[in-house]
């Protein structure tokens, strides 16, 4: 428990939501492999990479299949403050979050963050808090690393199945653990 911890910053997909499915069926759909596609990317640069135009990468999301994890919105009703931190496109990010009647202190999706990677030191800005009173919560390399550059704990999503822990992780086996580390 560090009683340091006042806010949460989650990543999205594969963190909050199950969603590589939906992540993954545009890129199929629009003749990608889908074994070439990095998950946890920024979407308008592995949508460069792959030669897919972002717009009808966008258009062929579908906001309405991806759900929660088991547990993650009863842990979202048992934290004060959270914000999220994505590289998702803001329109379907957007979506999936008024659909999931979620409201987070501060949302920020790659649009955010000048094509670039997502960072969450701008999240935490606007939440009026510093590095040292927050814990990131991801599901990959690209969230470990955002983590790290920000100065933030850094803590994984080990409920979803693909993520792979480093050393010096804090793996969280279930959504609800995270109560124990923000001393909840």
């Amino acid at each position: 428990m560090d009683p340091r911890i006042r806010v949460v910053v989650f990543d999205l997909d594969g963190t909050l939501l199950d969603s590589d499915r939906a992540l993954l069926a545009p890129f199929e759909a629009l003749g990608v492999d889908v074994a070439a596609v990095r998950m946890g990317s920024v979407v308008g640069e592995e949508c460069a990479r792959l030669g897919v135009d972002l717009d009808e990468y966008v258009r062929l999301y579908d906001t309405e299949v991806v759900a929660p994890f088991p547990g993650v919105v009863d842990l979202l009703d048992r934290v004060d403050r959270w914000g999220v931190c994505s590289n998702k496109h803001p329109v379907s990010g957007h979506a999936e979050l008024a659909r999931l009647g979620w409201h987070p202190e501060v949302v920020m999706f790659t649009d955010s963050f000048g094509g670039g990677p997502k960072s969450p030191t701008p999240v935490l800005a606007g939440m009026g808090e510093g590095p040292e009173h927050a814990v990131f919560v991801g599901d990959s390399d690209h969230d470990r690393s955002a983590a790290l550059r920000a100065g933030v704990t850094f803590a994984l999503a080990g409920w979803n199945p693909r993520a792979r822990a480093a050393p010096g992780d804090v793996v969280l086996d279930h959504p609800l653990d995270l109560l124990e580390l923000i001393g909840r």
